[in-house]
């Protein structure tokens, strides 16, 4: 890895493949999950309130071609020269319903004009061979990435935090769809309760067993309301938190240890400041992160995967 490049960046392989951004539109398919309406649990994650980052114009009650048209919208505003953009299905388990239903919404979200792909966001327990299958007929044509929401890889937090599938469901559900050659990637959170840092810092080796293309890692975010906030008053000492600058340096020692083909498609996450308990970092933007990021590992002379050499 060259000095220009200390990490996978996500961005970057879009921009090499396709030659351009390919800007995410979401999309509210109307789906719930299984750990919420009873099927396996009620009350969801502890750690979520989907409206913390739902976009306004995304609402299951209009259609879906409606929906891409305002989020196209809403995105030239920053990303004027955006031409193609991704459908991405992302409040939920976009997969959680009978295929035919969900044949009817990704076909017609990949009829926009402007759609060059999908992008599903789902939980590990809510796929199938079938759907599956589907999925990897659709990407002969199309682009198709299927995100697993995975956050940990202890099955004492999965538990903890609700989740409601263990990790080797998730790896099952990697494995069935790599084996099927569909794109995919991950999301994990640092500093959900009762990991220490260097719980954090030893998933990098299991999440380098897995067969994914690129992965989402997010700090832990107290938001208002949920049961998170409840437990993060009455248990704070269960809580790894971070300053920002000892984020960035924790980071760093992770992306050492992470295989270096993996890609990132973002190592902190942003929720309005409206749905938090405390804001910790300010008012920083996630592009001010990345400087950071970069920066830090300039200083240090190390970059992804390098502890693996």
């Amino acid at each position: 890895m060259t000095t220009r490049q200390r990490y996978n960046s996500y961005v970057g392989y879009f921009k090499k493949v396709y030659g351009q951004r390919l800007q995410k539109v979401v999309i509210d398919g109307g789906f719930t999950c299984p750990n919420r309406d009873g099927s396996i649990s009620t009350g969801g994650c502890t750690y979520c309130d989907n409206s913390a980052f739902h976009p306004g114009y995304s609402t299951p009650n209009i259609p879906i071609l409606t929906q891409i048209d305002e989020g196209i919208k809403f995105h030239k505003v920053r990303y004027r020269n955006a031409e193609r953009f991704l459908a991405y299905f992302q409040p939920y388990s976009n997969t959680y319903a009978p295929l035919e239903r969900l044949k009817v919404l990704y076909e017609e979200a990949l009829s926009h004009p402007q759609v060059a792909g999908i992008v599903i966001g789902t939980r590990p327990d809510c796929v199938d061979e079938q759907k599956l299958d589907y999925l990897a007929k659709l990407a002969e044509n199309h682009i198709v990435i299927v995100e697993y929401g995975i956050e940990s890889c202890y099955d004492r937090t999965l538990e903890r935090i609700n989740r409601g599938h263990t990790f080797e469901q998730a790896r099952r559900a990697l494995e069935m769809t790599a084996e099927r050659g569909i794109r995919q990637g991950a999301h994990f959170i640092f500093g959900l309760p009762g990991e220490s840092v260097q719980d954090m810092i030893d998933s990098a080796s299991i999440i380098n067993t897995l067969p994914l293309h690129s992965v989402k890692f997010h700090q832990l975010q107290i938001v208002r309301g949920t049961a998170m906030e409840e437990e993060f008053v009455q248990k704070r000492d269960d809580f790894v938190t971070f300053a920002l600058d000892e984020y960035i340096d924790f980071f760093v020692s992770f992306l050492e240890r992470l295989r270096p083909d993996i890609y990132i498609e973002r190592f902190a996450g942003e929720v309005p400041p409206r749905f938090l308990n405390t804001i910790p970092w300010g008012m920083i933007r996630n592009v001010e992160l990345v400087r950071m990021l970069e920066k830090r590992l300039e200083e240090l002379d190390t970059w992804q995967g390098r502890l693996l050499e």
